[in-house]
């Protein structure tokens, strides 16, 4: 059982974009969101870091520290992964389609 808060669109309160990296995205099937997917971080190596489940209209969120990331979905829709680049503060967007 995954123990994330719900994920939601809209930032927590009292989050700082100039101080704080953010991932955000949504798991797709391609044309539509696919919620309950298991949405993982890992980082440049691979390693296991985080991992959340997608709300019901897709959307999954990460705070991260700079550097290269997989987010990695997995769901009864399939399975699939985005890299993503985080270079500092700030909001980064990934989508992540599963097939």
């Amino acid at each position: 059982m995954c123990g994330a808060p719900e994920q939601t669109a809209e930032l927590p309160p009292g989050t700082d974009l100039s101080k704080e990296s953010v991932l955000v995205g949504k798991v797709t099937d391609g044309s539509s969101p696919v919620g309950g997917a298991y949405v993982r971080l890992l980082d440049s190596t691979g390693e296991f870091t985080a991992e959340v489940v997608s709300s019901a209209s897709g959307d999954y969120r990460f705070f991260a520290r700079p550097g290269t990331w997989t987010v990695r979905a997995l769901s009864r829709s399939g399975n699939g992964q985005a890299e993503v680049t985080v270079g500092g503060p700030g909001l980064f967007t990934t989508e992540v389609e599963v097939a």
